[in-house]
C-alpha cells in the first residue's frame, strides 16, 4: 500500500508539501499540487484518516439518528444531510432510534463512541435521557424536524380522544446490535474530541414565537428564518446549561392554511388526524389546526381531534373511529404522509368517497400524491433542503463552539390539487411561511377561478343551516 513518502518522492517534493495539497491547509504552486495528484493517481495513495484524527481531534464523520428511515420523508432528509456530509468531506453513520428513548439512547451512546464530529438527531417524544447524555458530553448536535423542550416544560401524554393501542417500547437485542448502519471508508474508532459550550441566549427573551399556541410567523416568504433558542422547543437550561441548534419546518401556519382552505370551501365540521403526542410536530400542528379553526370563525370540537400517533396504522384507527362517532364530519386534515395512507385506507373500508362524501388534505407530500384519484391537496415539506441545512448548522456549530445556539425553520409549500374538492386544473404551489391574505371567494389564491365544487352533503349542511336547523 502507497504512502505519503512514496508519493512525495514520485512527485519530487517534500512529505509536507504532499500533505498541504491533499488537506488544503497551505497555498502550493499549481504545477506543485498538479506534480502530487498525478502521484497520488499513479501509485492509487488513499489518505489513512485514523492517522489523520490522531493528530486533528476530528474523524470527519457525522453521526444521523432518525426513525422510520424507510418513510420518505425521512428519506429525502438523509438524502440531504447525505449529499451536504459528502460535499464537505465526511463519512456518515446512521442509526434509527424507532422513536423510543431507550433505543435513542443506545443509538447516541454509539454514535459517539465511534467518536464522529457531531450528531443530527430527530428526537423522540420523550428524549430527556438523550438531551442529559448530549450535554454531558459536549456532543456538538443539531435536532432535526422536531424540536425539543426542558423536561419541566414537557407536555404530559394523557391527551385526549387518543385512539387505538398505546405504542409499546420496542425491546433491544444485544448491545446496540443494528442500530448503525456505516458509510464508505468510515473510520472505526478515532480519540476524543474535545468541545466548547455554547454560549446561552438572553435570558428572558422570547424568540421562536412559532411555538404552540403563539399564533405568530415571521419569516419572509420563500427563505428559511434563523433564530435563536426557542423558549417553549429547545432547551433553554439556564445560563450555565448548554443549548443545542435545530433545524425544522414551519408547521403552525401551513396546518392553518389547510384548515381556512376547507373553510373557504364552505365546511364546518374539520376534524384532524394528528399525530404522536410529545412531539412538538404534532402539538404545532394542533395549534395551526386551532388557529385554522378561529381565524374562519368556527369553534374548536375537541372530538374532532383525534391522534394517529404518526403512523398508517394510527391513522386508520383514528379516521375510523371518527367515522363510527356519529359526528359527521365533512373534511378531513392528516398530519402526515403515514396518516393519510391509514386514512384512505378507513375511508375505503367504509366506502366513503374523497372527495364527494368527504374532502381531505394532508400534510407532508410524496412524489405518487398526484396520482391517486383524486389528487392530494398537500403541505409539502422542503425536506431534502432539511437535510443540508442541518449539516450546515452543525459545521458552523464545530467551527464556533461557543457561538449561541440557533434554532432554523423553513418554509413549506401549499400544494393545491383536487382531494380538498376543488375542480380538476393544473397543479399549484404556494410558499406558506408567513401571515397571508385571505383566498377570494369563490377563487384560489392570487386571482379568480371557477367556484370549487362543493360535496352534496356540504350543500345539504349550507341549505340546512339557512332554514336554521343546526349543522
Amino acid at each position: 500500500m502507497a504512502t505519503m513518502a512514496d508519493v512525495a518522492r514520485r512527485a519530487g517534493v517534500s512529505v509536507a508539501t504532499v500533505s498541504h495539497v491533499l488537506n488544503g491547509t497551505r497555498a502550493v504552486l499549481p504545477h506543485t499540487s498538479r506534480a502530487v495528484l498525478d502521484a497520488v493517481e499513479a501509485l492509487g495513495y488513499t489518505r489513512n484518516t485514523l492517522a489523520r484524527s490522531l493528530v486533528t481531534s476530528r474523524t470527519r464523520s457525522i453521526g444521523l439518528a432518525v426513525s422510520a428511515i424507510s418513510n420518505p420523508y425521512f428519506t429525502e432528509i438523509l438524502q440531504g444531510v447525505e449529499a451536504a456530509a459528502l460535499e464537505h468531506g465526511y463519512s456518515l453513520l446512521v442509526a434509527d432510534p424507532h422513536d423510543d428513548p431507550e433505543h435513542e439512547l443506545r443509538a447516541a451512546r454509539l454514535l459517539h463512541e465511534r467518536r464522529v464530529d457531531g450528531v443530527i438527531v430527530a428526537p423522540s417524544p420523550r428524549p430527556h435521557a438523550l438531551v442529559d447524555h448530549l450535554t454531558r458530553h459536549r456532543v456538538p448536535a443539531v435536532f432535526l424536524d422536531r424540536l425539543v423542550a426542558p423536561p419541566a416544560e414537557q407536555a404530559p401524554d394523557d391527551t385526549p380522544h387518543r385512539v387505538g393501542a398505546p405504542r409499546t417500547d420496542r425491546s433491544l437485542d444485544g448491545d446496540g446490535e443494528g442500530l448503525l448502519q456505516e458509510g464508505p471508508d468510515h473510520p472505526e474508532e478515532g480519540p476524543g474530541v474535545p468541545h466548547g459550550k455554547p454560549a446561552p441566549t438572553q435570558d428572558g427573551t422570547r424568540l421562536d414565537r412559532d411555538a404552540p399556541g403563539s399564533g405568530s410567523a415571521r419569516n419572509r416568504p420563500g427563505s428559511p428564518q434563523d433564530v435563536p433558542r426557542s423558549d417553549r422547543y429547545g432547551p433553554r437550561l439556564g445560563h450555565d446549561g448548554p443549548c443545542f441548534d435545530q433545524v425544522c419546518a414551519e408547521n403552525t401556519e401551513p396546518t392553518a392554511r389547510l384548515v381556512t382552505h376547507l373553510a373557504g370551501l364552505g365546511h364546518r365540521r374539520i376534524a384532524m388526524v394528528a399525530g404522536l403526542p410529545g412531539l412538538s410536530t404534532t402539538d404545532e400542528r394542533i395549534a395551526g389546526y386551532r388557529q385554522g379553526l378561529a381565524a374562519a370563525g368556527l369553534p374548536f370540537d375537541e372530538r374532532l381531534l383525534v391522534h394517529g400517533d404518526s403512523e398508517s396504522a394510527g391513522g386508520e384507527r383514528a379516521t375510523a373511529h371518527l367515522l363510527a362517532s356519529g359526528l359527521s364530519p365533512t373534511a378531513l386534515v392528516t398530519a402526515n404522509n403515514a396518516m393519510t395512507i391509514g386514512a384512505l385506507r378507513a375511508l375505503r373500508t367504509h366506502g366513503v368517497a374523497v372527495p364527494d362524501d368527504l374532502a381531505l388534505c394532508c400534510f407532508d407530500d410524496f412524489s405518487w400524491a398526484d396520482l391517486f384519484s383524486p389528487r392530494l391537496t398537500a403541505i409539502a415539506q422542503p425536506s431534502r433542503e432539511m437535510g443540508i441545512r442541518a449539516v450546515e448548522v452543525l459545521l458552523d456549530r464545530l467551527a464556533a463552539p461557543d457561538a449561541p445556539a440557533r434554532t432554523v425553520r423553513l418554509p413549506c409549500t401549499f400544494v393545491h390539487r383536487t382531494s380538498c374538492g376543488c375542480p380538476d386544473g393544473p397543479e399549484e404551489r404556494t410558499p406558506v411561511g408567513r401571515p397571508r391574505s385571505s383566498r377570494a371567494p369563490g377563487g384560489r389564491e392570487g386571482g379568480a377561478s371557477p367556484a370549487p365544487r362543493r360535496p352534496a352533503h356540504v350543500r345539504d349542511t349550507a341549505r340546512a343551516s339557512r332554514k336554521g336547523n343546526p349543522s
